[in-house]
């Protein structure tokens, strides 16, 4: 799974993730890619399962670049704790998306494998997806 190496903050503020993405909407790798069609949070878990799904169905042919990576801190309290008490400890790490994030990337297969690797990766995550292939000049 992914998460980073150090944290200069070990809680942070919930945030805003208002308004369009501002950077990462524009496929740089690879021929094929999904794109966040809404906002939300994508925890390194959700990441991780859609890469294996994608790299089960293409058979480890091909690359595929995962364009997210889950910064972002989430602190939860344990279970069957009353109010109170502060706010409880560091439980995993999420990737903020904006619509017009690119979240995977692939290339080195055809786009009829790469749209159902991509569908069944997008099955995984909580946030709609759209596929977008890179356009020839």
């Amino acid at each position: 799974m992914l998460l980073p190496r150090k944290l200069k903050h070990r809680k942070v503020a919930k945030g805003s993730y208002a308004g369009p993405a501002t950077r990462g909407f524009t496929i740089s790798f690879g021929d094929y890619a999904i794109k966040a069609m809404d906002r939300g949070w994508l925890t390194s878990r959700q990441i991780e399962s859609a890469r294996r799904a994608m790299t089960r169905y293409i058979k480890r042919g091909g690359k595929i670049w995962i364009r997210v990576f889950p910064h972002k801190p989430v602190t939860a309290k344990p279970l069957e704790v009353g109010m109170g008490g502060g706010k409880g400890g560091l439980d995993h790490f999420v990737a903020v998306i904006k619509p017009g994030t690119i979240i995977f990337e692939m290339s080195g297969v055809d786009e009829t494998t790469a749209r159902e690797a991509m569908r069944l990766a997008t099955n995984k995550l909580p946030v709609k997806m759209k596929f977008v292939k890179v356009e020839k000049k």
